[in-house]
Parts: C-alpha cells; sequence; structure tokens
C-alpha cells in the first residue's frame, strides 16, 4: 500500500512522512501537515459494518500511517481498552429528532480522548523509527478539554515531557482542577492572564523559534504538540464520522449508502474538519454545520467569506469554543485554494488580523448559538426527553435547528456531543432551573446525578478534595520564558 506524503498547507515543497509530521507538530514556516492526497476507503460500507471501534480504526489510520500493521495495532490495543467506560467506545443514542454521539466516555470526559489516548503511541513509534534518542517536549495550549486529554495521555510517558497552558479565567472549575490536580512526574500545568488565543499564538511561536529549537537540542530536547495543530490528532478523529455512520445503519436510521449529517460543537475547527476527511474518504456525508457559540468567527466566515478576528473575545458557558483563531481552518483553506493563497491568507491574518477567500466548499455550513438560546435547548430537552446536554452539545442542538429550519433538509443528522454535563455542572444545572445559579458546581454534582440517572463519572468524583499540584500562572507574553526555565 502507498504511504502517504504530507505537505505543508504554506509551502508545498515541504515534505514529511506520517512519523515526521507527528514528531514535528508544525512545518518550519508556521504552517500544517497536510495529507498531499486524501486517500479512499479501501474497503465497503458493508465490510465495515460490524467491525468493533479497534477494528475500524485499524481500517482507517493504516490509510494515513507509515507505520507497520504491528505497530498500529499495538497504537490501538493501548489507546481503546478499558480506560472508556463502555465497551462500544462510542455510543450513538438517539433521543427525540436527533442522534448523539457521545464522544465523552473517555477518562478526561471529552472528544480529546479519542484522539489524545492514541497520540502518545504515535509518538513513540514515530520517535523509535526515526531514531530519536531526544525527550520529546509536548507543548499544548488548551481551551479546557486538550489540556487534561494530553495530560492523562502523556502522564509518565517514558522520553516525554507535557508542559499545558490554559486561561486562568477562562475554564470551569471541573475543567481547572483536572489539570492541575494531575499527576505524573513528567507534568507541568500553567494558567496564563489571556485567553485561549493567546496561549496557542505564544505556542506555536516557540515551535518556529528557531534560536530556541537550536538551544534545547543541545541539551536534548525537540518539541511537540498534542494540540490539533499536529496531524497525529487530527487523523484519529476520522474514524468516530465512519462509526456515527454505521451505528445510525444499525439503529435503522438509515439504510446503508443514503446521506447523513453531522453537527458539530468546534472552536479551533479540527473535529469538524476530521468530518470533511471523512467525507472526501468517500463517507456518504451529505452537511456538515459548524456551530458556534458568540464566538462566531467561523459563522461569519461560511457566511461571508471574511475571516476577521478583530472583535470581542466572549467568556461563554462553552469555553471550549472561546476562540477567535481557528487554527485548523487553515487545513481546508490549503485543500480548497493551494499554498500559495493560504500563505497571503495566514500572514494578512498576522498583520491585519483578518483575510478574505471565495469559499469553493459547500457542504460547510456555519450556523451559531447564543448563551440564551443555549441555556434554552439544554433546559427544553431536557423537560421533553430527560436526556441532559453539556453546553457545548447545546449549542450544536440549537444550530442544528437552525439548520434544519432554513434549510428544510430532512436527512438524519448526528449532533456530535463532545463533553460530559458533568463538567460544566454549574451551568447545566442553572440551565435546567435557575434556582442552582447560586449552588456550588462541585456539590451540583449530585442534583445532576438524580436528574440524568447517570452516575457521577469516577474520574471526577470528589475531585475538590485532591490535592491541587499546579499552582503556575504566567503572563500571556511570558510563555515563552516559562518553558525555557522548566527546561534549562
Amino acid at each position: 500500500m502507498k504511504k502517504l506524503t504530507y505537505i505543508g498547507t504554506r509551502d508545498g515543497s515541504i515534505q514529511a512522512s506520517a512519523s515526521e509530521a507527528i514528531l514535528k507538530g508544525i512545518c518550519e514556516d508556521g504552517g500544517l501537515y497536510i495529507p498531499s492526497e486524501i486517500p479512499k476507503m479501501e474497503k465497503p460500507l458493508s465490510e465495515l459494518l460490524g467491525m468493533r471501534y479497534q477494528e475500524l480504526a485499524f481500517a482507517v489510520l493504516r490509510l494515513y500511517l507509515d507505520f507497520t500493521d504491528e505497530e498500529l495495532q499495538a497504537c490501538i490495543d493501548g489507546a481503546y481498552n478499558d480506560k472508556f467506560d463502555t465497551e462500544e467506545i462510542v455510543p450513538l443514542v438517539e433521543k427525540d429528532d436527533a442522534l448523539f454521539l457521545e464522544l465523552f466516555h473517555g477518562r478526561t470526559l471529552a472528544f480529546k480522548d479519542m484522539a489524545l489516548s492514541i497520540l502518545p503511541y504515535f509518538m513513540k513509534t514515530a520517535a523509535k523509527k526515526a531514531g530519536l534518542d531526544k525527550e520529546i517536549v509536548i507543548l499544548a495550549a488548551t481551551s479546557g478539554d486538550t489540556g487534561k486529554a494530553a495530560l492523562e495521555g502523556f502522564a509518565d510517558v517514558d522520553g516525554t515531557r507535557i508542559l499545558v497552558f490554559f486561561p486562568e479565567d477562562g475554564v470551569s472549575p471541573v475543567q481547572r482542577l483536572q489539570m492541575t490536580t494531575q499527576e505524573g512526574k513528567n507534568t507541568c500545568v500553567a494558567g496564563i492572564l489571556g485567553n485561549f488565543d493567546d496561549a496557542q499564538s505564544a505556542v506555536k511561536h516557540i515551535f518556529t523559534d528557531k534560536e530556541l529549537a537550536r538551544e534545547l537540542e543541545e541539551r536534548g530536547f525537540v518539541f511537540s504538540s498534542a494540540n490539533s495543530i499536529n496531524i497525529g490528532r487530527l487523523v484519529p478523529q476520522i474514524v468516530y464520522y465512519f462509526w456515527a455512520y454505521l451505528q445510525a445503519v444499525k439503529k435503522g436510521a438509515l439504510e446503508l449508502g443514503d446521506a447523513i449529517n453531522f453537527t458539530v460543537p468546534t472552536g479551533n475547527f479540527g473535529d469538524i474538519l476530521a468530518g470533511w476527511y471523512a467525507k472526501k474518504m468517500g463517507l456518504p456525508i451529505g452537511k456538515l454545520v459548524c456551530a458556534s457559540n458568540d464566538n462566531k468567527v467561523l459563522y461569519d466566515f461560511f457566511r461571508t467569506g471574511i475571516y476577521d478576528k478583530n472583535r470581542a473575545f466572549q467568556v461563554t458557558v462553552s469555553p471550549s469554543m472561546d476562540i477567535l483563531v481557528s487554527s485548523n481552518l487553515e487545513r481546508l483553506l490549503a485543500h480548497m485554494q493551494g499554498q500559495d493563497e493560504t500563505r497571503k491568507g495566514m500572514a494578512s491574518l498576522q498583520t491585519e488580523g483578518k483575510y478574505s477567500t471565495v469559499i469553493t466548499e459547500r457542504d460547510i455550513v456555519g450556523e451559531y448559538a447564543t448563551e440564551q438560546e443555549t441555556f434554552s435547548a439544554i433546559r427544553s430537552f431536557y423537560e421533553k426527553t430527560g436526556y441532559v446536554m453539556d453546553t457545548h452539545t447545546a449549542v450544536a442542538y440549537v444550530a442544528y435547528q437552525k439548520y434544519k429550519a432554513a434549510s428544510q433538509d430532512a436527512t438524519p443528522m448526528v449532533i456530535v456531543s463532545t463533553a460530559s454535563p458533568y463538567k460544566f455542572t454549574k451551568d447545566v444545572m442553572t440551565a435546567i432551573d435557575e434556582k442552582y445559579a447560586a449552588g456550588d458546581a462541585f456539590l451540583l454534582m449530585e442534583e445532576l446525578e438524580g436528574l440524568s440517572g447517570i452516575s457521577i463519572p469516577s474520574v471526577i468524583r470528589g475531585i475538590e478534595k485532591r490535592v491541587v499540584l499546579h499552582n503556575n500562572v504566567c503572563n500571556k507574553n511570558e510563555i515563552k520564558a516559562f518553558v525555557k526555565a522548566q527546561l534549562i
């Protein structure tokens, strides 16, 4: 089987194998790696239908990686096991007029587990193939979920260190404690006095700082990323789109070969881009609805072709989507318009905070939900069905309803449910009944357990009593100095 080459989004002459792209994380010029061509699924859907999640992952991922079958199987076996609280890994739940793809059954209760459970195995395999004898330093900026999932994946993994930066005032209480109580001799967590975009920008600059790279390489370190800018984070997410489709067929929601739609709550655009890749691989996807919260930079882009980050940053009840610079959109641009235009657009974004393009991809449509609409959706859907959505899933549900009303599209819809309601207990409970607004976020978990009928996940039960191990806080312009201080 031909192995894919990965090329840069800003310079097509930058090329790497899958292993090299995973280890580097980002191109030398600040661009991202994309496959030079999107592979087609080799097996017919009828053959995929009877597969377990692990088997489906093998069928998809082998098309993107330069690993041997034995290496890939070892990665999958290490990642998709009893780390998840359900044997099927990703349940598809039918409620009312939608199907909910529950991606939150891993140890950190968020969809990031689906990729970050396997990325450490990818890294170790790639490092071995490359004969790398240096310690890999994982840098990650997080809007809430990536941080914990990355820490969980890389904690005490030999040959690695991990440094995670999160917005000090921009995550939920549970998200904060999930990170700051993280054990592991190779872990480091810091809150920054800024927002996610500040952290993400600083981390990207560190990756392209050649002088710093040389200095640390001399000391035995090499940087890589756990954010979705790393192609090794993105490709595992393709798997669950195929899985969702096949489970929908099994449930009788559609016939094999019929189209299905997805609504995806997204800030950094990686999750929905994985769905776009699945469609290009041959999965019968009709529309991908890109759901935004009040930080609706993506909604505006897909409506106008203008990407403009020059706007007030909104701190919302769906913090994992509080992003104004959606890194993975660069990958879609490169696929749509090529490297030259992408390079110009990214330069304009850097200097002017905006760029414009002609959108030729019509299978992605933008919708958004206000905070009031998000709360209303949580309450009304619970009253109607007894099913409790988290704040991000509710954004997607509102976007789905708006899309359906505007398009009259009757194609079956999957709502990509990216987090457990227990990660955002106070906001979820306040949405259901305002009497909970003054309650303690951790005490309210018991109330949520009673309302939902779903037990408090063991991974966060009593989390408020755990010892905080990471108290670091730094200014947004001090992240580089902080990283150096941890390594030198």
